[in-house]
């Protein structure tokens, strides 16, 4: 009975709460902070390599980059100053020549024609009526008078006599002033276009002025090509139209020479001194 009792558990008292027993020490924790160190410098390690090849890929292309837009910057010039070149003759342009302000009118010949037509009728009256007088169709007297008249119409068609009495010019001086008019703008169209032909070479400005594509200089532009222009300009109104093209032209040369001066502008900035040069002397 007494072995019983030694060997009875205590019985505890379910009212009493919870009993606290003292136990074993916690484990220490491992220590984070050194692993995370050692690993964030590995990593730094291998990614320094690769950040380093990528700053010089990315240097690399710029330089790439910075070279053809040099290169190309550089054709640019060397197109445009080559346009300058080729067509400073249309700086030459006298516009009173071609355009020929003094040229007359259709009326003016006309007036002109309508009178030398009266002159020429008088003088065949009065030279019929003289012939009359000689074969006897009519008195002497008459023949005599129609023989004066004949003679002084006559004198009127001499230039020098004409102007006496009258300013209005004659159809033959009407005829010639055109036609000298039309040979000095052939003249100087043929100065113009000198030995290669001006005009065909003016069409690389056409990017600069649209009107230059016009087909109604289609024709011109074959023949300055082929080096015959001057030579089919044989109307005023062919004339006009050269005079048209050339007025075109010289706005898009003065574009031509605002994107030249543009461009070396723009290399001097970027320190391109292969670019940036001067236009060539014109011939």
């Amino acid at each position: 009975m007494t072995e019983n009792q030694r060997t009875a558990p205590p019985k505890t008292d379910p009212t009493q709460g919870a009993v606290l027993r003292q136990g074993r020490a916690a484990d220490p924790l491992p220590s984070a902070t050194q692993p995370d160190a050692a690993e964030a410098e590995a990593e730094a390690l291998e990614t320094a390599p690769a950040v380093e090849e990528k700053e010089g890929v990315a240097e690399e292309l710029e330089a790439a980059s910075s070279e053809f837009e040099q290169a190309r910057a550089q054709f640019k010039q060397r197109e445009l100053r080559l346009i300058l070149r080729q067509c400073d003759r249309v700086l030459l342009l006298d516009f009173n020549r071609l355009a020929m302000s003094d040229w007359p009118d259709d009326y003016t010949l006309a007036t002109a024609r309508r009178n030398r037509d009266l002159w020429l009728f008088s003088a065949f009256a009065a030279a019929v009526v003289f012939v009359s007088g000689l074969t006897g169709f009519v008195t002497a007297w008459v023949a005599g008078t129609g023989f004066g008249a004949f003679m002084i119409i006559l004198m009127l068609g001499i230039p020098a006599v004409r102007r006496i009495y009258t300013s209005s010019p004659s159809y033959l001086d009407v005829i010639m002033k055109r036609q000298r008019l039309l040979r000095e703008a052939r003249a100087y169209a043929a100065h113009l276009e000198g030995k290669e032909g001006l005009i065909w070479q003016c069409t690389r400005m056409a990017d600069f002025n649209a009107a230059l594509k016009n087909t109604r200089f289609s024709s011109l532009i074959r023949l300055s090509e082929r080096r015959i222009l001057p030579s089919h300009l044989t109307r005023r109104e062919h004339v006009r139209l050269y005079l048209i093209y050339l007025l075109e032209a010289e706005k898009a040369y003065a574009r031509v020479q605002a994107a030249f001066f543009e461009g070396n502008r723009r290399a001097i900035d970027q320190g391109w001194r292969g670019v940036a040069a001067e236009p060539e002397p014109r011939a």
